[in-house]
């Protein structure tokens, strides 16, 4: 299963470090659902803190935002509190909400091949249909042009 633009978007529930999350908990709000490999890994710091800084703009807009990946909700506690990220980590341990979203990937790095989570944002509308997907995001720039199209909607 994958997501498609103008479609509802696949309904996911799971376990983050302040509770639980599901795609109906965001209904009638914007919802940012950000997919990334793992916490505190350069990368995903840049995007998260990213994220972070711009996140009175989002709030003005209207826009929430949730990072998905499949480490635990502890690590996800940790990785909130080192960077005062302010918005939620879902925990995705088992892969079905990364599996929903096509989001887990046949990777490869020096040669060596390996399933993992392939860099991804999806802006949802407030009826839950996808609006705007990107895929093998690039981190620079990433977070202002997602509020650009956010704020579009």
């Amino acid at each position: 299963m994958t997501t498609e633009i103008g479609k509802p978007a696949p309904a996911f529930a799971m376990d983050c470090d302040d509770g639980k999350t599901s795609l109906a908990e965001y209904g009638g709000k914007i919802l940012v659902l950000y997919f990334y490999p793992k916490d505190d890994t350069s990368g995903c710091t840049s995007e998260a803190k990213a994220f972070r800084d711009a996140i009175e703009a989002y709030r003005a807009a209207g826009v929430a935002i949730l990072g998905v990946s499949k480490d635990s909700v502890a690590s996800h506690a940790k990785f909130r509190a080192k960077h005062e990220l302010p918005f939620r980590l879902g925990s995705d341990p088992e892969g079905t909400v990364c599996e929903a979203y096509g989001v887990w990937k046949k990777k490869s790095m020096y040669g060596r091949e390996y399933m993992g989570i392939e860099r991804s944002t999806f802006l949802i509308d407030r009826d839950g249909v996808v609006r705007a997907e990107w895929r093998k995001v690039k981190v620079t720039g990433h977070a202002d042009a997602v509020l650009a199209a956010a704020k579009a909607l």
